[in-house]
């Protein structure tokens, strides 16, 4: 019996012109990550001719990712706002996440952060920054790698820490936030390089920081739970509304501020679990009763 016959609605499959929507975005979002690679290579180049300070080729690569998270967001919703959501564009995705969020981000937080540590320092101290550098350039790439491969075959993960029922979460932290931690300060800081050490040593170990998060268990908010579509209230309209505003005057400041406050969130809550328990540890659930002997 067919479904008219029924007296069901058929339900309406999407047009093959609007399959193509996300990938376009996804695209768009590969070019991104190709174009920052390249604009990390000029980068090196323009500073090793002796320009030290500030680099548009740093900042125009910091850009590129910048717009490349907004975009690896865009595409999701829109997929699933048009019912479009397939295989194909979860792997085409997956792949150009590689690439803009993973390879990238490594070599930009190479070669703006390590690469140009000052000579004045210790001959064996700079190869030893240098080396840790590809060490943890690459940790961050294989974490990143590895973050996307189990977000891949995870159908519906749990995080070791698990917030209110309702909400969406990452298990762990998105790759896309990591890779815009590390373009927000590389933007934030007018895109000169760094040359003392100390601050190279910081940077890495900001790395591995980003690192271990990727792989981690700890809870992320995905706001895939907000409807846009609804109406919404005028406070909301106000909020957003200020947010553009100060992003478009303030952006150095305002997206390095969202930045580490997306990254440190799940830290904050990760920590505040964990004391909870230890402070508020959750009655014992009763065991069997004894029988007395006869």
């Amino acid at each position: 019996m067919s479904e008219a016959r029924a007296g069901r609605t058929p339900e309406r499959r999407p047009r093959r012109a609007a399959y193509a929507l996300p990938a376009l975005f996804t695209a768009g979002n590969l070019f991104l990550g190709f174009l920052s690679v390249l604009q990390s290579f000029e980068g090196v180049m323009l500073a090793k001719s002796g320009e030290l300070g500030f680099n548009p080729h740093f900042r125009l690569a910091a850009i590129c990712i910048g717009i490349a998270v907004f975009l690896d967001g865009l595409d999701g919703w829109i997929a699933r706002l048009t019912n479009t959501v397939s295989a194909f564009g979860r792997e085409l995705d997956s792949l150009a996440d590689v690439i803009t969020f993973g390879v990238a981000p490594t070599v930009l937080a190479f070669s703006w952060g390590i690469a140009f540590v000052d000579g004045s320092s210790p001959a064996h101290l700079q190869d030893h920054i240098r080396r840790a550098g590809y060490f943890f350039s690459f940790l961050f790439l294989l974490c990143g790698a590895a973050r996307l491969a189990r977000f891949n075959i995870q159908t519906d993960p749990v995080p070791k820490n698990p917030g209110p029922p309702g909400r969406k979460y990452f298990v762990g932290l998105p790759i896309p936030a990591a890779a815009g931690m590390i373009a927000s300060i590389t933007y934030a800081s007018g895109s000169t390089p760094i040359e003392w050490w100390p601050l190279s040593v910081a940077w890495l170990a900001l790395l591995a920081v980003l690192s271990l998060l990727m792989v981690s268990t700890w809870r992320y908010r995905s706001f895939k739970d907000l409807n846009l579509l609804r109406p919404r209230s005028p406070r909301t309209v106000v909020v957003l509304g200020s947010l553009i505003y100060l992003i478009w005057n303030y952006s150095q400041v305002v997206l390095l501020a969202m930045a580490i406050t997306y990254v440190g969130s799940g830290i904050v809550v990760r920590i505040g679990g964990v004391l909870r328990r230890r402070f508020h540890p959750h009655p014992a659930p009763p065991g069997p009763a004894m029988e007395s002997s006869a």
